[in-house]
Order: structure tokens, then sequence, then C-alpha cells
């Protein structure tokens, strides 16, 4: 089968999952009885390659140590990641066919920090989805923005927000939207 075709029956199990943002976890039932995400934090230096899913259920110390990982670096705040973001984040990885981490940039703010960012930057929302640990700012150094909304958007998921001036990708798992392109 060719990567074209896998995509296409890929997008095809997609649209038939349920008609929410809640299509993630759909759309890699057909991935295999895993779930795998790697990231390497640009803030902390930390690294994480890890698997959180197995045979239908989260791996409750991993999702701890990704809660951890996902903190706000600026308070060292944590907050439970919505795994709706880490299926999104790993089926849009899978896609992209790449070995290296993801680089996260940002995954969950604190209110005070979404403020002060706010007070630094147009772009930021008032209401970011980043104070609810449900969104992920992202890059990879092999892809390019483009690559990684296109792969994103793919899994009709969620938000996705192409910021390609600052080469990175937001995901979430809010309702399914896409913009910056």
């Amino acid at each position: 089968m060719t990567r074209r075709g896998l995509l296409g029956a890929f997008a095809a199990t997609a649209v038939v999952a349920t008609p929410t943002y809640t299509k993630a976890a759909g759309f890699i039932r057909g991935a295999g009885d895993i779930r795998r995400v790697k990231l390497f934090s640009a803030r902390t230096g930390e690294r994480i390659d890890m698997i959180y899913w197995v045979d239908g259920k989260y791996i409750k110390d991993a999702v701890k140590e990704l809660n951890y990982f996902w903190r706000d670096w600026r308070t060292d705040g944590v907050k439970a990641v919505d795994l709706r973001t880490l299926d999104i984040l790993a089926a849009s990885h899978n896609l992209l066919e790449v070995t290296e981490p993801y680089m996260l940039l940002s995954g969950y703010r604190s209110p005070e920090t979404n403020a002060m960012l706010r007070r630094r930057s147009r772009g930021v929302a008032k209401n970011s989805l980043h104070m609810k640990a449900q969104a992920a700012d992202l890059r990879l150094a092999t892809r390019s923005v483009n690559q990684m909304a296109r792969a994103a958007i793919s899994c009709r998921a969620g938000g996705v927000g192409s910021y390609s001036g600052s080469n990175f990708v937001h995901m979430d798992c809010g309702p399914v939207r896409n913009w910056g392109r």
C-alpha cells in the first residue's frame, strides 16, 4: 500500500469516528495497541519518550510523569494534561513519520503566566486552552510548520494553529478549527 493510500485510509477512519473533538481516540485506534509520545522541553532541557496507553487503558504513572513534564516552567505549576491532546500529538507525530521528538515550547500555562504573555503579545488568548492543559505549542526540526499542521488537521480532532513566523504549531483538543495557514 502506498503512503497516500494509507493516509487516505486513516482519513476515512477519522471521518466515520464520533463527530466531535474526541475523534483523536478513534483516529488512532487503528495504529495499534499502544500510544507513545516523544517530547523535548526547550525550556527545561528535559526529554520524555513514553508509552502512555496500552490495550485501551492509560498508564497512570506515565500520565503522572507527563503532567509534570507539561508543567508551566515559569511557576512550576502542574495541571493534569487533557489526554485527548496527547492523543492528537501522538496521532499527528505518527503521520509525520519522524523519529525526533516534538519540541514542546508551551504546554500548561498558569493564569499568571498567560496574563504576562498577553501583556507581551496580541497573539495570546485571554481564555487560552493552555490554562486548562488542553493545548501544546510544538516544533520539529525536520518538518515544516505546514507539514505539522496538515498532519494535525487530518486528525480532525481539535484546534490547529500555524505560526510560520515563529516556527511552531499549536495543537489543542478544543473544537475542530484551524488558523494561520
